[in-house]
């Protein structure tokens, strides 16, 4: 196959954090659009989510940045979040990470916190999307 006609792998995952038996990637990528599926509060290390909504939050954003830099990305090329939360008791924790990867109120992206019914002990979960910017 030339180089002309061979491509980056367009699926992009994180090390450690599983959909469990659902055959999806973390995200996608095409050209300079990323675009994730549900990005998981859950622990890298043990694949698991901890109990309480601080902790899921945390993990939540560290695994987007994750995400975002295995497809070449950073949360400057963001440019929308979707936020799920369990329960409005969950945004507290959320707006905190939020605050500590986009702190200046000029220069963030688009987002929507969204109230659902979230699978088992899943209190958070987010769906982004990227333009990858040259560097």
């Amino acid at each position: 196959m030339s180089s002309s006609t061979t491509r980056r792998p367009r699926s992009i995952e994180v090390e450690g954090v599983t959909h469990g038996a659902a055959p999806i990637p973390m995200a996608a990528r095409v050209g300079n659009i990323l675009m994730t599926s549900g990005v998981l509060g859950k622990d890298p290390a043990t694949d698991t989510l901890p109990a309480d909504g601080p902790s899921q939050a945390r993990f939540l954003f560290q695994n987007l940045r994750t995400l975002l830099a295995n497809g070449g990305a950073t949360l400057d090329d963001v440019v929308r979040i979707t936020v799920f939360v369990k329960d409005n008791g969950q945004r507290e924790a959320i707006n905190a990470e939020w605050l500590k990867c986009f702190p200046d109120p000029h220069d963030r992206p688009a987002r929507h916190t969204q109230v659902v019914d979230l699978p088992g002990a899943m209190l958070v979960q987010l769906e982004a999307m990227a333009v990858v910017q040259e560097r």
